[in-house]
């Protein structure tokens, strides 16, 4: 154990010399060990008896953990008004953005409180590296057993699906004279979100495929025919002078995949378009930006980076990676460091993923707090929704076992979450009329993305019944054999996890929603014909392709890293490495903001209050007939959305959420999720207007650039 220096620290008079007038002090009493306050929802769901395999030693080293604090509730009240003007037209503030100085001083924790705590972590042997300018944030490094010493709580070795982790096994405890301006660690374990690329499925994998023939993979010239980029790019709007950041933790395998992407795919006449590999470093204070080199999540750095710039192909795209630290997502970290600096991007890209409940309470806070600060900057933060349908907390899993959860990554006030479509030529036996020579030659009709047995299309193309139960398809020998029994889907759902904790049962799987509440829905989350009244963060915002060759269409990627599955990028690009996953459409919609940007000559902050304002106003108050993308090359032209009207992101799963399962002594047999488990309600289906499965829709760009910048 630790010895401690001082049991009870005086509280500093520290005064903040530049701003007389700035926040105001709240830790009043002394700090003392003696009253303690717990800080709940905090512990992952795998720190159970079951996987515990006892304490780690005193001695293992915690580099740069994270404390999060909190302002006042006044303070966060002042914060969410002023947001809100700088994205009002009429307000005489909008759009004059702060920097990360001017907004730590005026919403940060005061500069005394500040000092107490610090001093109450350097009591317990931590190394405080460093305060970051917003006020909010301080990074400090030490040891297990000086996180047993201060925050009571022990790091243990844990065993999971084979892998080795550690993590807290209870919740976190600090004195109560801090509880005012703490909200907790940010993370005291080593699970780490996934990157949401999705290989492609191959031919013989799909049972469509027999029945309907190959399809046609798409191309940076597609993408600009499907979505209407091309009127945008005559007009010689290319994003040039616009900054995208896709943030990583790790380096991208090699540029020059990114330049002949460009110069095989026809982008390489942009010449204002450039990459740069970044590891953005902290203004003062410890680097704790540290050089990732390249490992196996390379494969998202790279599509990330090269379907941003075919969106916006006069655009700089900016490679921002630091490696994860023992408990800290590497790409957190290069985000904050990138909101600190004198010029940030005016675009964040994020194709990282985790489940609410798995983030835990301060995870999610620490998510909410820098896409916060972003918007408050100008910065537009876009993030994939997942690739789980609305079973958020079962990535890569045969099915979903903890029922509806979604990605704590996307959830937040201050994000646009991006959804995944697939195109519906090959469902509907129209691939002709749409492709030709694999060419697109218009817009395509489209569906929410799944690949799970339980999707509604593939169930109807199929001439299967139900998806539940014994006679249900998921549990044929088809669905086996064809792998579909997934939670490979476009994600989408309510925030439900936000703040406190599941009840979990022995394995950690959820088997109820305990203390756990959402995020409290946006007030620009309104208006939209469709959207529930349910008071929280619904997810996700705007939809664009995402598919993993479920309906035979994939992104293409040059990805040269030919020992770790990637090919040589000779020859035809559909021999090249083929991927899905709403982590390519995230980047695709960020270069999109970024034709937005140049066109309106400025960084627009958060990007949705726009898109809902527009949806409102196209959808009416009972959806718009002429905007339905089942008319595929007949929509609207004026329209600014595709709404997505057919298909869902249902998945077959059993427990939490699902209905239709059932379990003997000598097997189960699959269900659906549901948002009930009495009745078969689908979680869920694509509705006329907004929905959970695509969101508003996908967009049209040239009638979206148009559109903004009458606002």
């Amino acid at each position: 154990m630790i010895k401690r220096t001082l049991w009870a620290i005086p509280v500093l008079g520290l005064a903040f010399a530049s701003h007389a007038a700035g926040p105001t002090a709240r830790i009043t009493s002394r700090v003392s060990e003696s009253s303690l306050t717990t800080l709940a929802g905090n512990v992952r769901p795998e720190a159970t008896a079951a996987h515990d395999r006892g304490a780690v030693a005193d001695t293992m080293p915690l580099a740069h953990m994270q404390l999060l604090l909190q302002r006042s509730s006044d303070q966060e009240s002042a914060l969410a008004s002023a947001i809100d003007a700088l994205h009002d037209p009429k307000s005489p503030t909008y759009h004059q953005w702060l920097s990360a100085k001017q907004f730590g001083a005026q919403y940060g924790v005061a500069q005394s409180d500040i000092a107490t705590v610090t001093q109450w972590l350097a009591a317990h042997g931590f190394k405080v590296d460093r305060v970051q300018a917003n006020a909010m944030t301080i990074d400090f490094s030490g040891t297990a057993g000086a996180v047993r010493d201060a925050f009571h709580t022990e790091i243990h070795k844990l065993a999971v699906k084979g892998a080795k982790h550690f993590a807290n096994m209870s919740d976190p405890r600090i004195p109560s004279a801090l509880a005012s301006v703490v909200k907790g660690v940010v993370s005291l374990n080593d699970f780490r979100p996934r990157a949401l690329a999705v290989r492609a499925r191959k031919a013989a994998a799909h049972p469509q495929d027999a029945a309907s023939g190959s399809g046609a993979n798409l191309a940076p010239a597609d993408l600009a025919t499907i979505y209407n980029f091309s009127p945008v790019f005559a007009a010689g709007n290319t994003g040039q002078g616009q900054t995208i950041a896709v943030v990583e933790d790790t380096d991208v395998y090699s540029a020059q995949d990114w330049s002949t992407f460009r110069s095989r795919l026809g982008l390489s006449g942009y010449t204002t378009g450039s990459l740069v590999q970044s590891h953005p470093a902290p203004t003062s204070g410890t680097n704790n930006c540290a050089d990732p080199g390249i490992n196996a999540n390379a494969i998202e750095a790279e599509v990330d980076a090269q379907w941003a710039s075919a969106a916006a192909p006069g655009a700089k795209i900016v490679v921002a990676a630091c490696a994860d630290t023992s408990t800290l997502f590497g790409g957190l970290i290069a985000v904050q460091n990138l909101l600190e600096a004198s010029a940030p991007p005016q675009i964040i890209s994020v194709s990282y993923g985790e489940c609410e409940a798995g983030l835990g309470t301060t995870g999610n806070a620490a998510y909410v707090a820098a896409y916060q600060q972003a918007v408050a900057e100008g910065v537009s933060v876009f993030v994939s929704s997942g690739d789980e349908g609305g079973a958020g907390c079962d990535a890569g899993q045969n099915g979903a076992y903890d029922g509806i959860g979604v990605n704590g990554f996307a959830s937040t006030p201050y994000n646009v979450a991006v959804g995944g479509t697939d195109f519906a030529d090959e469902s509907a036996e129209a691939t002709s009329s749409y492709w030709s020579g694999g060419a697109a030659l218009s817009y395509i009709p489209e569906i929410p993305w799944n690949d799970s047995c339980a999707g509604s299309v593939f169930l109807s193309y199929a001439s299967q019944g139900i998806a539940y139960g014994s006679s249900g398809f998921c549990n044929s020998v088809d669905a086996l054999e064809y792998a579909m029994d997934n939670t490979i889907a476009a994600s989408g759902g309510p925030s439900n996890c936000a703040s406190g904790s599941p009840t979990f049962d022995s394995s950690g799987l959820i088997s109820a929603l305990g203390s756990c509440k959402g995020t409290t829905k946006p007030s620009w989350q309104s208006g939209v014909y469709g959207l529930t009244s349910d008071g929280v963060r619904d997810l996700p915002d705007v939809s664009m392709f995402a598919s993993n060759y479920f309906w035979g269409h994939a992104y293409v990627e040059c990805y040269s890293d030919i020992a770790n599955g990637g090919s040589a990028c000779t020859g035809t690009p559909d021999d090249w490495t083929l991927l899905g996953g709403t982590s390519i459409a995230a980047p695709v919609l960020a270069g999109v903001q970024a034709l937005v940007n140049y066109k309106t000559g400025s960084a627009q902050g958060n990007p949705n209050y726009v898109f809902y304002k527009l949806a409102a106003s196209e959808y009416g108050s009972s959806g718009n007939a002429s905007c339905n993308s089942s008319k595929g090359s007949g929509v609207g032209s004026s329209c600014i959305f595709h709404d997505v009207t057919q298909g869902d992101i249902v998945v077959n799963c059993y427990g939490f959420d699902c209905y239709g399962y059932t379990g003997t002594a000598s097997g189960f047999y699959w269900g659906v999720l549901s948002t009930s488990r009495s009745t078969d309600s689908p979680a869920y289906a694509a509705a006329t207007g907004w929905d959970f499965a695509t969101g508003i829709g996908t967009v049209n760009v040239a009638n979206l650039v148009n559109g903004w910048s009458s606002q």
